[in-house]
């Protein structure tokens, strides 16, 4: 559930830019937000894949059963889309629009940077 809609009751189009980050994290992770706590950190997925992604501890954010299918690469631009996505402001997030591109273009950086 997007925060602006847990909040406040508002929803839109970005809301569902948020669900689709979270199924996003989901896929990469291998754990479901629903039933993800680190209770050493009190954090949810969202907030244990930001803590890895900023510590730059990308590698343990993907699940192992995912290295043989997709490069590095491509799950790094994966989890970069899933976070754009989960933006607590909903101002902040990308389109959905936008999300498809980033996710359709090669992975060459450009999504990245």
């Amino acid at each position: 559930m997007s925060p602006e809609y847990a909040m406040d009751g508002v929803y839109s189009e970005k809301s569902d830019v948020f669900s689709f980050g979270v199924m996003i994290l989901e896929i990469m992770s291998g754990k479901k937000n629903t039933s993800f706590y680190d209770s050493d950190r009190h954090l949810n997925l969202i907030g244990h894949v930001w803590d890895l992604w900023t510590e730059g501890r990308i590698s343990e954010i993907t699940d192992s059963c995912l290295d043989e299918t997709i490069s590095t690469r491509e799950a790094l631009k994966y989890v970069h889309v899933g976070l754009l996505c989960v933006q607590e402001k909903a101002a902040d997030r990308p389109t959905m629009s936008d999300v498809v591109s980033m996710l359709l273009k090669e992975s060459n950086g450009s999504c990245l940077s």
